[in-house]
């Protein structure tokens, strides 16, 4: 059986004042998708020491595969170091270079990646020269490609990050980097119409943008919907825009209606947010036991 969704890019640990937690975008996309019932792998890379053999265990112990996770002599395991006085907006010290900027092409991950119905990445793996040129052999391949922005300064370029919007078929961001965006191309600042812009000039299915707790945003099928945050008691905002992210995806792949995708995703974020930790355990019943009223349709633009 191919699996449904592949993530690239990195894993690490995320290292906070009360321990150290296994995360990385792709990584934590991965296993929440696994956790609401998609199959999904990951593409990244470890060293060959005691924290890269501590993930491969963490991965297993999600039900997930390692195959696909290489092991390096070269590079010791991502670390990131995490501030959370500010409980709603984490900031991260992240080191550089560590194994996952090492990602190296083999031939068994065109295969993967052709196979899957969907290719997630992001910004940061492609920080570095090694990893962006396995990534932008592997997009190619890819049936369907979903562009998660995360920038983090100062580990991205204009360049780049244009390159892979070129590449996208869904994009999902939060409105820091949809206002950061714009600024490039002094164009549209208000979201919807920015959003629109943005589908437009590089050809997208859709782009979502997050609005932390004030909900999210989805621009798809010449119409801009809005779902409403969820009210919750924030332990740690890490690892909710992933959940946020695998969650969109699993209604997108059930051809849900667009609304009904959004406001499982908002749910979803925010039931990750009242736990400390990218990826605590739960299911889809305690989401629905969050969801909001239906989502409005705001306007429509356009022919």
């Amino acid at each position: 059986m191919s699996e449904n969704i592949v993530c690239f890019g990195e894993i690490l640990w995320d290292v906070l004042p009360t321990g150290k937690q296994p995360g990385g975008a792709p990584f934590n996309v991965a296993v929440h998708l696994h956790q609401l019932g998609v199959p999904a792998a990951l593409i990244s890379r470890v060293g060959d020491d005691e924290l890269g053999t501590e993930l491969l265990d963490f991965i297993t112990s999600k039900g997930l595969s390692p195959a696909y996770v290489q092991e390096g002599k070269t590079h010791l395991t991502g670390v990131v170091k995490a501030n959370v006085d500010d409980a709603n907006e984490v900031t991260y010290k992240i080191v550089h270079p560590v194994a996952w900027d090492y990602v190296q092409h083999e031939a068994r991950l065109d295969a993967l990646v052709e196979q899957a119905d969907m290719f997630v990445f992001g910004s940061l793996a492609a920080r570095s020269p090694a990893t962006r040129e396995t990534l932008y052999r592997l997009l190619p391949h890819a049936r369907f490609r979903v562009f998660d922005v995360n920038m983090r300064p100062p580990h991205y370029t204009k360049e780049v990050v244009k390159y892979l919007l070129g590449k996208a078929d869904l994009v999902k961001m939060n409105h820091h980097e949809l206002q950061e965006i714009m600024g490039w191309f002094g164009a549209e600042t208000d979201p919807g119409a920015a959003m629109q812009w943005l589908a437009e000039r590089f050809g997208l299915q859709a782009v979502c943008v997050t609005c932390g707790a004030d909900g999210a945003l989805l621009w798809t099928g010449n119409h801009l919907y809005r779902a409403p945050g969820v009210r919750v008691e924030v332990k740690d905002t890490i690892g909710s825009g992933d959940s946020f992210l695998a969650a969109l995806l699993k209604g997108w792949l059930r051809g849900q209606e667009p609304g009904e995708c959004l406001r499982f995703a908002c749910a979803t974020g925010a039931l990750v947010a009242t736990h400390l930790g990218a990826t605590p355990a739960f299911t889809e019943a305690d989401v629905y036991a969050l969801t909001s009223p239906p989502a409005p349709l705001l306007e429509e633009r356009g022919a």
